[in-house]
């Protein structure tokens, strides 16, 4: 993105919001829902894309059929937190599949790590075998999710739009 602020309008959201919802949907059923003929919708979408704003599109896949039915939450501290501990055990995490989500935290742990598996003994495989065994690892809380209550992908988006700035410099304005 340029250093030139770009204002989405109601239309530019209403795109992004369809989107988010489904990816599958066609461009016709997308102008039509945006009220827009299927040329310039082609047009903003493509906009939108090169504005990078659009990431990926991604089929979600409910996990109990396939058999993953724990959910836990899995707070992990450092002996350290200096930039070599910090990049190894982010690498270290980064080829875990069974890892879902990754943060850095402030507070108690340095890490929150969002994890799916079959059963418990996957999950005790999966800490002993592979969390402990990460250089630098010093402490590991699980916290098991009893029920999923809500669960998104969409972004909250401003109805009446907003105007983009270049993220290195400046800021993002909502109205």
């Amino acid at each position: 993105m340029s250093a030139n602020p770009r204002r989405l309008d109601r239309i530019d959201i209403g795109i992004l919001n369809h989107l988010q919802q489904n990816a599958k949907i066609t461009n016709a059923e997308l102008a039509a829902a945006v009220n827009l003929s299927t040329t310039p919708c082609f047009n903003r979408v493509r906009a939108l894309e090169k504005l990078g704003l659009v990431k990926q599109q991604v089929t979600l896949l409910d996990p109990e059929p396939l058999g993953l039915s724990i959910n836990v939450f899995i707070q992990v501290s450092l002996e350290k937190q200096v930039e070599d501990a910090l990049q190894r055990f982010e690498q270290a995490i980064s080829e875990q599949p069974e890892v879902m989500e990754c943060y850095l935290m402030s507070g108690d742990a340095d890490y929150l790590l969002r994890v799916v598996m079959p059963d418990m003994r996957a999950l005790e495989r999966f800490i002993i075998e592979r969390l402990t065994t990460i250089p630098g690892v010093s402490n590991i809380r699980s916290s098991f999710a009893l029920k999923q209550v809500r669960y998104k992908t969409a972004l909250p988006l401003p109805a009446a739009g907003l105007t983009l700035v270049d993220p290195a410099g400046s800021r993002t304005e909502w109205e």
